[in-house]
């Protein structure tokens, strides 16, 4: 198999149900049994970001990390690496020839097997630690297979309402599944509705909950942030987005609540941050004019991001490119943009969940449409030179284009 066979491989597995008991049934019949130490990771948004920090925190500790976040950018094997080297095809592959038979008759779904190679594939290379992020939600998501030494909720926003609940609360709820009996919650700063929520679940399970507090002595410059953090002085992130700021402290929380496991020194936790790299997130691909690239995807997501555009676009007058999924709240994503643009064009992209043209119908009185976000974009750069683009709304469109303004 070649890497485009593999995407080929989890595509036909993309069923897009949310149900666990096929998995259940799966888990049981391979015996399946797991004993890596592992930091789940529930939450809206922010989940990969404090992910990254804490393996490279570790990393920098001198631990054997496992890491599985999603989704995937660029090629599956990127979603499950161990100390930032990613699985091979090779060995994805070894797994599909052992299971493959077995993830046919259960059913299982691409992310359900995704799940399954990543935990399985730490605990068979020696992982002294793993970091887990859950796909959507927390209770029934298919990492929520394990007892983990610290959990955490970084942020809760209405998403996924299908599946997830129509409130606050009811996704809060589904989050904190990953709350087990006796193990430490850390949460990011949540909205009351949601942090009350999570704390009667960790009052049930008799579960510490320990919430991040904000960053001090903030100080925006070379495209990252200076900050301190309780006792943590001159710490850095390489990041132009505001809102990995939070996604840093809560990943500090933690560090701290596992000291006395393992006591991480503090210059480790300045060289682990220092070393993290998202891609797409408020990432600057072009000076003149200034083209930024954000992967948020939901109202929450572009409310923060949108805190980190004065610091990065400065005086520069800001256009927006806009592509998102069918499923995301799109009113409230545009009215957050609209605050700090007057010219959103919106667009789509090569995915079979991206909006289209019919699924703009309500916006295309105040928005225009473009069906080629390239030559969108390309007629940005020629009119407005010496201005901001940022190209936003999704993930998977901000990647798109991010490979696209690289290959020129």
């Amino acid at each position: 198999m070649s890497n485009i066979d593999l995407k080929q491989y989890f595509e036909n597995a993309d069923r897009g149900d949310y149900q666990r008991e096929n998995f259940d049934d799966f888990l049981k019949k391979v015996s399946f049994s797991y004993t890596v130490p592992s930091i789940h990771i529930a939450g809206s948004n922010g989940k990969g970001t404090t992910a990254n920090y804490l393996a490279n925190i570790y990393r920098s500790y001198g631990l054997k990390v496992g890491l599985f976040t999603s989704p995937y950018l660029n090629n599956i094997n990127e979603m499950i690496n161990i100390n930032g080297v990613d699985i091979t095809d090779e060995e994805i592959i070894s797994f599909i020839n052992e299971y493959g038979k077995l993830f046919e008759k259960y059913s299982l779904s691409s992310f359900e097997i995704q799940t399954f190679i990543a935990l399985s594939y730490f605990q068979k290379s020696g992982c002294e630690l793993a970091i887990i992020e859950c796909g959507m939600g927390g209770e029934i998501d298919a990492t929520n297979i394990f007892i983990p030494i610290l959990s955490i909720i970084t942020s809760i926003s209405l998403e996924h309402t299908a599946f997830l609940g129509r409130s606050l609360c009811e996704i809060a709820y589904q989050k904190a599944g990953v709350i087990k009996e006796g193990i430490p919650v850390v949460t990011g700063i949540l909205d009351d509705e949601s942090i009350n929520t999570i704390v009667e679940v960790a009052k049930e399970k008799k579960s510490q909950v320990i919430v991040s507090v904000d960053q001090a002595k903030v100080v925006y410059e070379n495209h990252g942030y200076n900050f301190a953090y309780g006792t943590y002085s001159d710490l850095r992130i390489n990041s132009s987005a505001t809102y990995s700021l939070k996604d840093a402290c809560i990943a500090l929380e933690a560090v701290n609540k596992l000291l006395e496991r393992y006591p991480v020194s503090e210059d480790q936790i300045k060289e682990g941050l220092a070393r993290t790299y998202m891609p797409v997130r408020m990432e600057i691909l072009s000076e003149k004019p200034l083209i930024i690239v954000d992967g948020s995807h939901n109202p929450e997501g572009i409310l923060n991001m949108v805190k980190s555009l004065q610091n990065v676009t400065e005086s520069r007058e800001i256009h927006v490119l806009f592509a998102c999924f069918k499923d995301k709240n799109i009113e409230r994503m545009l009215a957050y943009l609209g605050e700090y643009s007057k010219d959103i064009v919106l667009t789509t992209f090569p995915h079979k969940r991206a909006r289209t043209m019919e699924d703009y119908f309500l916006y295309l009185d105040d928005h225009s449409f473009n069906e080629d976000a390239v030559a969108a974009l390309n007629e940005f750069k020629e009119k407005y030179p010496d201005d901001a683009i940022l190209v936003v709304g999704s993930l998977a469109f901000a990647s798109y284009m991010k490979n696209k303004i690289n290959r020129g």
